[in-house]
């Protein structure tokens, strides 16, 4: 049969998503101190042509327990980062991303007497 060729994208249009330094830094901080306090113990990103998705496992074969996804088209209605949990339930969503890791660091909080 025939074969689609897409159109090329209009400029300035992004043909993928990704993370920018500062914003995986902050991600993979997390992520360092997660792992040493025993909770996470892999990860996977996936860059996506509507999001970016850094996916955080507590063991390898399983559902991830945090979706960090970043989408942009989401920038100017219900802010462009999401904080997803492990049945796909959307936790917490905002236009910065301090706030919506906010509930995971949460949980590197130690009562010290």
């Amino acid at each position: 049969m025939g074969t689609i060729t897409p159109f090329p994208a209009p400029r300035g249009t992004p043909l993928q998503i990704g993370f920018e330094r500062l914003e995986l830094n902050r991600i993979l901080d997390l992520y360092g101190r997660m792992v040493a306090a025993g909770f996470w113990r892999d990860y996977a990103i996936d860059l996506g042509y509507e999001a970016a998705v850094f996916a955080a496992f507590r063991r390898a074969a399983e559902r991830p327990e945090f979706r960090i996804e970043k989408r942009p088209a989401l920038r100017h209605k219900q802010g462009m980062w999401a904080l997803i949990g492990e049945h796909g339930m959307v936790l917490k969503r905002g236009p910065e991303l301090g706030p919506v890791l906010a509930p995971v660091e949460r949980r590197l909080m130690k009562v010290v007497d």
